[in-house]
């Protein structure tokens, strides 16, 4: 797989999810296999700028997990080209341009999903972000607005004419926010839309068989998956392997997934320093959670875990209380164990039951 210049992996890609994709994560999954580029949380373009310690937090990188991409948002030409400067400068192999966040302070700056309705604007925007940097620029969008709206393909085939070099498409618009189901059609009509450059495909991939699928009935190039990483940060590699061979290798076991937590937690607290490490993996241990069976005696206490010890000490009682649900070969019994994670890929469509946190109320408003 190529983005521009870059020699990938695999196709297989870790789509930015605010406040999730930091550099413990993204090193997290990346060490397990199968991932062929991760990408930051959205930065925002001025806070680059300004000089921010937040924003350059966010940018940090690591040999391990490279490549890697910025993905930048930011209404204002000028900002994003020169925000895209300094993401280069400070190691990203590509930028990728946020033009699908549904949001409502992002949208109201003129960045995110309000992007893709002033065609002349936006290409002006990306060709100067394109002119000032050698690395790739890709941009990331939905399908449109809203259903009357579906502007996804005539904005990926203006980009392809200036030089992007790759598109990311989520299948759903600006109004449906996460709610309801991928549009695999869509998506094949922006991959039929453009002439050369990979597109990337997007929205509930939960499982290597919902990659699978999305692959074959749109014809994109690759696949990006958020929410699956975090049900799964095997995800990755189980899809790889599935897709080169179409057996799906066995699913970690319970102790397996618990040391990758503490990796994980390790890395965050590393990186941002014990306490707010901690608090900042507390929303990331739930996810976790949610291939461990019953978990309640977990998830109660874990989102108030302080440090490193106070985790052990977590684990240790969980242990002791999960011992209730299981056989006496140590693993759950059939009633307890998880089911596959909801995708509208392959389930039939409903709300999906667990989601990335979002604002309440209708999208409009958030």
């Amino acid at each position: 797989m190529k983005i521009g210049s870059l020699d990938l992996e695999s196709n297989l890609f870790l789509s930015p999810l605010a406040g999730y994709t930091n550099l413990p994560f993204r090193l997290t999954a990346k060490s397990l296999g199968g991932l062929g580029l991760v990408t930051t949380d959205l930065v925002n373009a001025r806070s680059l700028l300004e000089g921010r310690a937040v924003a350059y937090k966010m940018i940090a990188t690591d040999a391990r997990e490279q490549p890697m991409a910025v993905q930048l948002f930011g209404g204002v030409a000028e900002e994003m080209r020169d925000a895209a400067v300094i993401a280069a400068e400070k190691g990203a192999q590509s930028i990728d341009i946020n033009m699908g966040c549904p949001v409502k302070k992002v949208v109201k700056t003129g960045s995110g999903s309000s992007m893709m309705k002033d065609h002349d604007k936006t290409r002006e925007l990306v060709k100067g972000m394109i002119d000032a940097v050698k690395v790739p620029i890709t941009a990331k969008m939905r399908l449109g607005w809203d259903s009357e709206n579906i502007t996804a393909p005539e904005l990926a085939r203006t980009l392809e004419d200036i030089g992007v070099s790759a598109i990311y498409i989520h299948g759903r618009t600006r109004a449906q926010g996460f709610s309801g189901g991928v549009d695999l059609e869509g998506i094949r009509k922006v991959k039929e839309a453009v002439k050369s450059i990979p597109v990337i495909g997007n929205g509930d991939v939960t499982t290597p068989e919902a990659a699978r699928i999305m692959l074959e009935r749109t014809g994109c190039d690759g696949v990006s998956i958020g929410r699956g990483a975090f049900y799964n940060p095997w995800i990755f590699r189980q899809t790889l392997h599935y897709l080169n061979t179409g057996v799906l290798l066995p699913d970690p076991n319970f102790e397996q997934r618990v040391e990758l937590m503490r990796v994980h937690l390790e890395r965050m607290i590393e990186f941002y320093g014990e306490l707010k490490g901690c608090i900042q993996f507390r929303k990331v241990a739930v996810w976790y959670a949610k291939r461990f069976g019953p978990s309640k005696y977990f998830k109660d206490r874990v989102v108030r875990v302080e440090s490193m010890e106070h985790f052990q000490e977590i684990m240790d009682g969980y242990r002791q209380w999960r011992l209730r649900f299981c056989g006496d070969d140590g693993e759950l019994q059939e009633k307890y164990r998880p089911v596959d994670p909801y995708s509208s890929i392959t389930h039939e469509p409903q709300e999906a039951p667990d989601k990335i946190k979002v604002p309440k109320g209708p999208v409009e408003k958030w």
